[in-house]
């Protein structure tokens, strides 16, 4: 299969690796010039556990992906970027090319949809991690899976196909039922601690010790709980979020861990995805004449801080 990697960062060069490691027919796009010039140089470097590798790759930039046609595209872009990356993508879309958005944060199939005929697309949840040491250079740790599922119902056996494509590649992936609760309970989670720890300068452990902390989470998921069930009639459960947010604290698992909006924003200046995560939830709220001041609150403040540091 030809599958087309659309932003080809952290995740987007992990699942290619594995996808391309396991027999696939793998291309990867992005918009950074210097990540696709030296993965056309010098192909794409994977630290694996502290093992490194250098693969060759085909790569493109976004604006000159010529006519090269792909039968899945991997979305992996950042969300503010997606509507470009869908513009750019026309060339390599044929009726039949599949697509499968695996981006954080909400509201993306309403995006999609604009471009795509709704039986090609397929939405999913990962846990796998990645992140940049540079130009074309990945690390990858730990372990993950990912959750699948159609838009539209009559597609649930193509859905079935793409995830053993990903199982092939170990990429450890299951068809869901319910893949809108998984999307919605990790927008829960990282809207709960990814802003906060970027404003606050700190990683999760440091952020579970400021004073009234789960005064703080427990008002942000309840509010996150009612945009999931007026959005998508989804039926959030606000303790086990909780639960799993406390466990997320702990410094011997992923507690010294700074968050994407952390590294989107303190270590390396860059717009963040807050609007789809707690500015989704704040938006959500004024259509419906429904306060969500803590949503509203954190979004004000994490513009506020890209305004400060000059990148809004």
């Amino acid at each position: 299969m030809r599958i087309a990697i659309a932003g080809a960062g952290a995740m987007g060069g992990r699942f290619g690796y594995m996808l391309q490691n396991s027999g696939q027919e793998v291309f990867y796009i992005d918009s950074w010039q210097e990540n696709i010039d030296k993965m056309k140089t010098d192909g794409l470097t994977i630290d694996d556990n502290g093992q490194e590798r250098k693969i060759p790759v085909k790569a493109y930039h976004a604006k000159q992906i010529g006519e090269e046609k792909a039968d899945l595209i991997i979305l992996f872009v950042k969300s503010m970027q997606l509507p470009e990356m869908l513009r750019d993508l026309k060339p390599i879309i044929t009726k039949e090319t599949k697509v499968i958005c695996l981006l954080n944060g909400l509201g993306h199939v309403k995006t999609i949809e604009q471009y795509i005929p709704r039986p090609n697309i397929y939405v999913g949840v990962t846990l796998w991690t990645a992140r940049m040491l540079g130009p074309a250079h990945v690390h990858l740790s730990g372990d993950g899976n990912i959750e699948l599922q159609n838009i539209d119902p009559e597609m649930e056996e193509e859905a079935k196909k793409i995830a053993d494509i990903f199982n092939a590649a170990g990429l450890k992936a299951k068809y869901s039922q319910n893949v809108l609760y998984s999307i919605w309970k990790k927008a829960c989670i990282n809207g709960a601690m990814n802003a906060t720890c970027a404003i606050l300068d700190c990683n999760l452990a440091q952020f579970n010790q400021i004073p009234h902390a789960d005064i703080y989470i427990r008002n942000l998921l309840n509010e996150f709980v009612w945009a999931a069930k007026t959005e998508d009639q989804v039926e959030l459960d606000a303790e086990e979020v909780f639960t799993v947010l406390k466990q997320t604290f702990d410094p011997s698992r992923q507690g010294l861990h700074y968050p994407s909006m952390h590294q989107d924003l303190v270590q390396n200046h860059r717009l963040t995805e807050v609007d789809y995560l707690n500015g989704y939830v704040w938006k959500l709220g004024r259509e419906k004449g429904v306060s969500t001041p803590y949503c509203e609150m954190i979004t004000i403040l994490t513009h506020g801080k890209e305004t400060i540091l000059g990148i809004s």
